[in-house]
């Protein structure tokens, strides 16, 4: 059915492909978003004739006020949920278009598709060069969008990835599925293979996973616990949720946690925070009261308790405390335990996409030497300094090459996060590992050396 309002709603994306194509030679193929990757709406829980849903993730326009009054969240360790503020509506996924119109284009309002603002512009490239190769979205193409506050393994993300690809399998006629994902969609998929490796066996022939952090995210999730994220730098981030709104978001989020840096990963090197502290002098004559703390994975947690103490929100007039989770850790500490036991099925083909040759955020500093911090709360109120690994400028090319499975291959492409998901390099490679007959392309991007030959 036509869309109402588009600043509300949206449009579907539109069925473009060419009738003279078949795609009954097609296996499915499911593709799964990560980290901010799937359109949000809020709707009443009481439901009535006048009640409808409004799209709170992403949106231009009122981005940050209808994000501070419908998605700010706290986790109920009860049940494991991140759950709204608001009790009176809830935050629901569209499965519009087989699952597609969710991680298409995240804004699909008139005024983001006459201004072609590529930012949220997420599968859509994707979507549109898989239909001109011939697969048909509820046949043989369908899309997995979910509430990625919660955790990867929490039972209504995993049941409903379960869910989506049964109707995959048996929409196709009983075809195994080709699983696409991006960034933390791979650790969604990752824990739904640790908990029903028979499933995946049963459902799953290939997966392809894009810039997953599978060992996390060490300076972008650090510095989004402390300080916020901001996913869209540059004058078009005045049109998204400020950093600060995201912050307070993240705090209670599992699925952020989840994506701290692995502590029993063997890293090249030891991610860490730093904080340049004013220090108490030992006595009159101490001229040096300033000195460099250091803080790794399991240390930085102590960094987190004490800078966010005193964390707080206003809703609606009404104080909402908000301190380093503890629970959420807990919970985040079992994800990864699962993670690590998790294993490929056999007969089940990975595949490796990571981006490379851009600086990403890998050490975390506070402070300075001429502008110590004086009490660690104050961290949650400056901009940090980074140092740099190469990387996509979100996971570091270490971190999403160590997928600790037996990859047919593993490619590193030189492109940014989200750019990854509109690269003809990646579309060549997806093509090629579907066994999709290529047609001439020109325009290529850089590729560095593969680092896995194939081996099955």
């Amino acid at each position: 059915m036509p869309r109402i309002c588009p600043c509300f709603f949206g449009n579907p994306v539109s069925d473009s492909v060419d009738e003279l194509s078949n795609s009954s030679d097609r296996d499915p193929v499911l593709l799964v978003s990560g980290m901010g990757g799937s359109i949000l709406n809020s709707r009443p829980k009481k439901k009535s004739i006048f009640s409808f849903e409004t799209r709170v993730w992403v949106r231009i326009f009122l981005a940050d006020f209808e994000f501070k009054n419908k998605v700010w969240s706290v986790y109920n360790p009860t049940t494991g949920y991140t759950e709204e503020l608001d009790e009176d509506s809830e935050i629901v996924v569209p499965d519009d278009d087989h699952g597609l119109y969710a991680i298409d284009i995240l804004d699909p309002s008139v005024f983001v598709k006459l201004m072609h603002l590529k930012e949220v512009y997420h599968f859509h490239d994707m979507i549109n060069m898989l239909v001109d190769y011939g697969y048909k979205k509820g046949t043989t193409l369908f899309g997995y969008g979910y509430d990625f506050r919660q955790s990867n393994r929490i039972d209504k993300l995993i049941n409903g990835l379960k869910a989506k690809l049964e109707t995959a399998y048996k929409a196709s006629g009983g075809r195994q599925v080709n699983l696409i994902s991006h960034s933390m969609g791979g650790i969604l998929i990752k824990c739904f293979m640790a908990l029903y490796p028979d499933l995946f066996a049963k459902y799953v022939n290939k997966w392809i996973c894009i810039a997953c952090p599978f060992q996390g995210a060490p300076g972008c999730v650090n510095d989004a616990l402390l300080t916020g994220l901001q996913f869209i730098d540059g004058f078009e981030s005045y049109f998204f949720v400020g950093r600060w709104t995201m912050h307070q978001l993240v705090v209670e989020c599992p699925s952020v946690y989840e994506m701290l840096p692995n502590p029993t990963f063997e890293w090249k090197t030891i991610p860490k925070i730093y904080v340049w502290r004013k220090s108490s002098p030992h006595d009159e004559y101490d001229s040096s009261p300033v000195e460099l703390e250091t803080y790794g994975p399991l240390e930085s947690i102590d960094v987190f308790e004490e800078a966010l103490r005193d964390n707080e929100l206003n809703y609606n007039g009404k104080k909402v405390s908000l301190p380093f989770n503890s629970a959420v850790l807990k919970w985040a500490s079992g994800t990864r335990q699962l993670l690590d036991q998790a294993k490929l099925p056999e007969g089940v083909r990975f595949y490796n996409i990571y981006g490379t040759s851009l600086d990403t955020p890998f050490d975390v500093c506070y402070g300075s030497e001429t502008d110590p911090i004086a009490d660690l709360s104050e961290i949650c109120h400056t901009l940090p300094e980074y140092s740099f690994v190469d990387g996509d400028e979100t996971v570091p090319a270490e971190s999403a090459r160590a997928d600790g499975f037996d990859a047919v291959e593993r490619v590193g492409v030189a492109d940014n996060h989200r750019a990854l998901l509109c690269n003809e390099t990646v579309f060549e490679l997806i093509r090629k590992w579907l066994n999709v007959k290529s047609l001439n392309h020109t325009k290529c991007s850089r590729t560095s050396k593969v680092t896995d030959v194939v081996v099955a």
